[in-house]
Parts: C-alpha cells; sequence; structure tokens
C-alpha cells in the first residue's frame, strides 16, 4: 500500500535547485505520511498523503510515482478511518466520511473503493436506525428509516422498522402505510401481524368505549390481517353487546373453533348455548352447553340447563 521514496542524486544533479528542493520537500511529506500510517495515525497519515498530492501535482510529470502512490492510497484510508468512525457508533460521521470517500474514489479512479463505500452508506443508516429503536429513540428512527426509504423504496425490511418506530409513537395510520410498503416488499407475514396488532388494539378500545359496531369493524379486519382467536371473541362480544346476537354467534363459535383450548372456551361454549336458547334453537344450545361441561364455573349450570332442555 506504501513505500517509502528517495530523493536520487541522479535527479537532483540533472535539475534545478529549486525543482531539487520542491522534490525534496515533497518525498519528506510522502514519507511523514508513510510513516505516520505505519504507526495506526491515520488522520495524520490522510491529511499528509492530500498534501503530497497537491505538492506532487503542481511538480508535474517528474513526481508522478508519488502522485500515484498517494491517489491509490488516499481512498482506502479514508474508508478505513470511515470504518472506525462506524465501529464506535458515530454514524453520522461515518456517513459524511463515505459520502466523501465515494467522491474521493471516484475522482482518483478508484471504482472498487468508491462502491464499497457507497454500499456502506445504506448499512451503516440500518445500523443507527436500530440502534434507535434500541434507545427508544423513535422520532430519530423515523427520521433514519425515512432516509433508507428514499433512495431504496423497496427496502421491505426497513420499511418493517419505520413501522414500528412509527406505531410506538402512535402514528397508527403512518405505520399501517409503513407496513403496507414492507408486506408489498418481501415483509408479509411481520407486517400484516404489525397491522393486524394495530387494528386489534383499536378494537379492544371501542369495546371500553362502547363503541360497538367500530369495536366488530376493526376487529375484523385485525383478523384478516392475520388470524387472530382474541380478534374473534371481541367481536363477538361487541356483537352481543350491540343486541346482534345472530353475529354474536357467529364470530363466538369461531373464537371456539380457532382456539377449543383456550382457557375461557368453557364460559364462551356456555355463552354461545344461551344464545342459541334464547334464539330457540334447543339442538344447538344443547350441544355448546355439552362444550362447556367441563368447566369447572359454567359445567355445573351447563348441565342443568342441558336436562332441563331434554
Amino acid at each position: 500500500m506504501k513505500k517509502i521514496f528517495a530523493t536520487i542524486a541522479a535527479i537532483v544533479l540533472a535539475a534545478g535547485a529549486a525543482f531539487a528542493q520542491d522534490m525534496a520537500e515533497l518525498t519528506e511529506v510522502y514519507n511523514s505520511a508513510a510513516a505516520l500510517l505505519q504507526e495506526e495515525n491515520k488522520a495524520g497519515a490522510l491529511e499528509n498523503f492530500n498534501k503530497a498530492v497537491i505538492m506532487a501535482e503542481a511538480i508535474g510529470d517528474e513526481a508522478a510515482d508519488i502522485l500515484s502512490e498517494c491517489k491509490g492510497i488516499i481512498p482506502k484510508l479514508s474508508l478505513s478511518m470511515a470504518k472506525d468512525l462506524v465501529k464506535a457508533g458515530d454514524f453520522d460521521a461515518a456517513v459524511l466520511n463515505l459520502d466523501y470517500v465515494a467522491k474521493v474514489a471516484e475522482k482518483y479512479d478508484d471504482f472498487d473503493t468508491m462502491g464499497e463505500a457507497t454500499g456502506l452508506i445504506p448499512q451503516v443508516l440500518k445500523q443507527k436506525g436500530a440502534t434507535q429503536i434500541k434507545d427508544k429513540d423513535y422520532a430519530g428512527a423515523v427520521d433514519t428509516y425515512n432516509k433508507i426509504l428514499a433512495d431504496d423504496p423497496a427496502d421491505g425490511v426497513s420499511a418493517l422498522r419505520l413501522g414500528s418506530a412509527l406505531s410506538a409513537l402512535g402514528k397508527t395510520e403512518e405505520a399501517i402505510s409503513a407496513f403496507e410498503t414492507a408486506a408489498a416488499n418481501g415483509q408479509d407475514a411481520q407486517a400484516n401481524k404489525q397491522i393486524g396488532t394495530i387494528f386489534l388494539k383499536k378494537a379492544s378500545a371501542n369495546l371500553k368505549e362502547k363503541k360497538y359496531a367500530d369495536a366488530v369493524e376493526n376487529a375484523l379486519k385485525s383478523n384478516e390481517y392475520a388470524a387472530n382467536p382474541q380478534a374473534l371473541q371481541i367481536a363477538g362480544q361487541a356483537s352481543q353487546l350491540a343486541g346482534k346476537n345472530a353475529d354474536a354467534i357467529k364470530y363466538l363459535s369461531q373464537y371456539l373453533e380457532a382456539a377449543p383450548t383456550a382457557k375461557n372456551a368453557g364460559q364462551i361454549a356456555y355463552t354461545v348455548g344461551a344464545l342459541y336458547q334464547n334464539a330457540k334453537n334447543n339442538a344447538k344450545a344443547k350441544e355448546f352447553y355439552s362444550k362447556a361441561l367441563s368447566d369447572p364455573k359454567y359445567g355445573p349450570e351447563a348441565k342443568k340447563l342441558i336436562d332441563t332442555l331434554k
């Protein structure tokens, strides 16, 4: 990567005093940069390599070898320094430095380093976003993931994390939009689950607020995005409280099909039995009362009702 240049006597003899002095100074600066690099003083080395480029360009063809060496070192050294910033967690400075690396590498025709630097920028931003979410800096994470998606709208993972940050901030509609983008770009299972959770929370809040129609609507939306027995239970409870017993029977029966071993299965079966009994459908009432017989609380009463309906 680096080599030490010597001031050759032949050059000195062939050139004028001023030229010889310029070459000597250039050689000294370059050798100083190389020594600093060996000592892992990357900042000092980079400063001297850049200074050597300016001096070599001013001298001309006679300094071509040193100029070529510097142009080969500077992009790679700058990239190494940017990676050090990533390791230190200084993501903003790292992104700025990677952008500089890409520009200087392109200027010096080091296209491999340019490509690596350009490719690292979104990775660094993703690390920054993940750290922000871990630290509960959700507003910062939203800004970071929006930057990533501005450059790559099809980044499903970043859209998923953006949705999570927005959801944590209570921006549910924006979160749903982000999750839908994630679902459309390979993250459908996780994204739909998150959307389902959002609608489930809405349904639960609606039920507490006695907004039964909204509770049913949001519960069913939740179940459409991600099958969830709890959503069916809320839809059934809200329908029952709204006096829509046929709907309550439908949704609570679906709940029992989805969660037959749930802790409250006996209670729900007893409720469905009572709803059928009120509807004068004794056969169905007995069927669901029978499903409640093993429940310690509702079983004894269910047995009495079954005997009554004989």
